[in-house]
């Protein structure tokens, strides 16, 4: 039995955190529908905030890829960058090491590009025993086709495709709660 199968497919709040990977000032330009990956990064920040769960975000090569673009580095607040050279964040330092030691075995993922840089940390994520949950409409690719074939291999190496507002909704659990008015506010 491969190793995803053995987590439960629902999300759970107190195991999960948003690992936002490479979406760039210099990169971002070129990328097929970028503005819908900011907003929904932004969307997934927010809910992520509301809820209580950590975040995590990589810059690719900052010196030539410039910083991670302002709208998403001011949601963030004083989160600091994990840096990488690789494509994987598994070259992160040792930011795979956090999510063990924190205990976080679910994590949600987006950002750029999907075929490079996503695509490999997600496999690398799933050798390494987490599972993955790639948020559909907050990746992308410059090219279509870069997009559609990596959603694809993620997919069949174990990865749960979703969207963004099913992972809010799913984190929340219940409605009629505050914390669903505020997210039902975000994804309006």
């Amino acid at each position: 039995m491969n190793d995803f199968k053995r987590f439960s497919k629902l999300l759970k709040p107190e195991k999960t955190a948003l690992l936002i990977i490479d979406i760039q000032e210099k990169i971002l330009p070129v990328i097929s529908n970028y503005q819908r990956v900011v907003d929904n990064t932004i969307k997934l920040i927010k809910g992520f905030k509301i809820i209580g769960l950590p975040i995590y975000y990589t810059e690719q090569y900052p010196k030539g890829l410039g910083p991670t673009v302002s709208s998403i580095t001011e949601e963030l607040g004083d989160l600091k960058p994990f840096d990488k050279m690789s494509f994987s964040c598994s070259g992160a330092g040792d930011l795979f090491e956090e999510f063990k030691k924190k205990n976080l075995s679910q994590i949600v993922v987006c950002g750029i590009e999907s075929h490079v840089c996503v695509q490999q940390t997600v496999l690398d994520l799933i050798e390494n025993g987490f599972q993955v949950n790639l948020v559909a409409d907050a990746v992308s690719s410059r090219k279509e086709i870069d997009y559609n074939t990596a959603l694809q291999r993620m997919r069949q190496h174990g990865a749960e495709v979703t969207t963004t507002e099913s992972i809010l909704f799913e984190l929340l659990n219940i409605c009629g709660t505050p914390q669903f008015k505020d997210i039902s506010k975000i994804v309006k």
